[in-house]
């Protein structure tokens, strides 16, 4: 009696693959760009609450809290079109990274 080889285990005791980017020549565009994106929007997350805190702190003046709202709500309203534009929802932007959960926190 021969014993399987581990790498020849039924398909019902293997895990789940992991969600990964398919880069096919298609989508290499929307793949990219969605790449892009996802490293925009954790950058425009760590500016809005670097925003907040120093609000809250009075690091700054009435001029520098409007000048920054105004660059935040720019910022996401291109990205919003550029969501749109490649056909992309905001959880699309978040990546799985395993055991360490999704990168960007839920809102």
């Amino acid at each position: 009696m021969s014993e399987q080889p581990v790498s020849e285990q039924p398909v019902s005791e293997q895990p789940e693959p992991r969600k990964r980017l398919d880069l096919e020549p298609d989508t290499v565009e929307r793949d990219l760009v969605k790449l892009v994106l996802t490293v925009v929007e954790l950058l425009r997350q760590l500016m809005e609450r670097q925003a907040l805190r120093r609000v809250d702190e009075g690091d700054l003046s009435e001029e520098q809290e409007e000048r920054i709202g105004l660059t935040l709500m720019l910022l996401d309203d291109r990205m919003t079109e550029l969501r749109d534009r490649y056909g992309l929802r905001p959880e699309d932007l978040n990546l799985d990274l395993g055991p360490l959960g999704p990168l960007l926190p839920r809102e």
